[in-house]
């Protein structure tokens, strides 16, 4: 299985250490979103910082729309069908989805791409910035809901 990540709140007020966590997960500003694989480590970085991200388990319909509408190679170009059968040993991005989902395969190891993805901000907003999923906030760990707020970001 593997997490999507948003990045909720900025850079005020943060101590430096959650800073640095938040750098190696490559969420350097709000609305990058990064796909990263469920293993122990990157649960104790997802902790470290969950007062300023959210994150869930991304279904592959979700990480395949987000690859195709919001998915970029360096120089700034999309990324389709053609281009991952001619990178990778997947035939579509469907497929190469599914597999990063599985974690048979990271995101990142695509020739050439961008390893995360610059989303809007969510349509209807944030709930709010500073409160967690359980007193009605947008802050730390959703589940499957995940895939409704990339949904609403892209």
């Amino acid at each position: 299985m593997a997490f999507a990540v948003i990045r909720v709140r900025g850079h005020r007020k943060i101590n430096k250490d959650i800073e640095d966590t938040m750098c190696m997960l490559r969420l350097t500003r709000v609305n990058h979103c990064v796909v990263i694989p469920e293993n122990d480590v990157m649960k104790g970085m997802l902790q470290k910082a969950k007062d300023f991200i959210t994150w869930g388990e991304v279904s592959d319909e979700t990480l395949a729309k987000m690859i195709r509408t919001r998915g970029r190679l360096m120089g700034d170009k999309p990324i389709d069908d053609a281009y991952v059968g001619a990178n990778s040993s997947y035939p579509s991005v469907d497929a190469f989805a599914q597999s990063v989902v599985k974690d048979e395969v990271k995101y990142s190891e695509l020739k050439d791409v961008k390893p995360l993805f610059r989303l809007h901000p969510p349509k209807q907003g944030y709930e709010a910035v500073k409160k967690d999923l359980k007193t009605h906030g947008s802050l730390g760990y959703r589940g499957e809901r995940i895939n409704a707020l990339i949904d609403k970001m892209l």
